[in-house]
């Protein structure tokens, strides 16, 4: 079992660089950090988790921003998105944002993606949230022609370039792994169709229909001639038997949830996770 923590790296919470030299210190597999651009004063979206918006979603730094100073203090932990909102950016820029982070931080970049939740705030990017989907596949397999060709094109419905040249190219062949977010009906079409791995957030399932979610991807996967798609589940429990079920369901790893809060209040639950690290070695 891999272990990871994720926060929101705001500018009230410990910082990224900080944090992440504590995460690979405790011997954590993984940091992931979490995207809003903005949140639309005048949103009505209601907030998944249900109530009040949490102060957090209008603070956070860019996540590829704070993951490259992340990078820039440790040598061993993976760092990732969870999740970066492909639809609210340009997948040229993108490209080379990913591509970057993993030339410099030597092959440590895994990247999640997802399409939102919040309505307004994509369409503040010119994002129609009913087509969101269509435009979160094509930027995905518009960004794999820019990392894998010395000279790459793309021509769909929603994005459309002509031929470029783009470096440097990303340190993982062919790329980065895109871990696809969402637990939605077409979620698992997704993964298997242009992901190289699934992150559904912990919240919401019971244990058999996670089970049944996991055997179902494997069993896609399997029929599009595909080898075995590791599952990440995110802000998952921490509880010892909780892990050793979603190792029963074929989890590969789980992320702990971290308050995006000063380090005083941060490191003692960050302490209290890492024994589990040890604990659950082969889980």
């Amino acid at each position: 079992m891999r272990f990871g923590v994720t926060m929101f790296p705001t500018d009230e919470a410990m910082r990224p660089d900080d944090l992440a030299r504590e995460v690979e210190a405790h011997g954590f597999d993984s940091l992931w950090f979490p995207e809003h651009t903005h949140i639309p004063s005048a949103r009505q979206t209601p907030y998944p988790a249900g109530g009040e918006l949490p102060r957090e979603y209008s603070r956070t730094h860019d996540p590829l921003v704070a993951l490259s100073w992340a990078a820039a203090v440790t040598e061993r932990i993976q760092l990732g998105t969870g999740v970066c909102l492909v639809v609210e950016r340009d997948p040229i820029v993108l490209a080379k944002e990913v591509a970057s982070l993993d030339y410099l931080s030597g092959g440590r970049f895994q990247f999640g993606i997802g399409a939102g939740w919040n309505r307004e705030e994509m369409q503040h990017h010119g994002t129609d949230p009913t087509t969101r989907f269509a435009l979160l596949r094509e930027r995905v397999l518009a960004m794999k022609e820019i990392w894998t060709k010395d000279e790459a094109e793309y021509h769909g419905e929603f994005v459309d370039f002509a031929p470029l040249w783009s470096w440097p190219k990303p340190v993982q062949r062919p790329h980065p792994p895109i871990v696809i977010g969402g637990g939605g009906a077409k979620a698992l079409e997704r993964v298997v169709d242009y992901g190289d791995g699934w992150m559904p957030i912990a919240r919401g399932w019971d244990s058999e229909n996670l089970a049944g979610r996991i055997a179902e991807l494997q069993r896609l996967a399997s029929e599009a001639g595909r080898g075995r798609i590791p599952v990440t589940l995110y802000s998952a429990s921490s509880k010892p038997d909780a892990i050793e079920q979603y190792a029963d369901m074929g989890v590969d790893g789980i992320v702990f949830w971290l308050p995006p809060a000063p380090r005083d209040q941060v490191m003692p639950l960050l302490e209290r996770y890492a024994p589990l690290v040890e604990q659950f070695p082969d889980a």
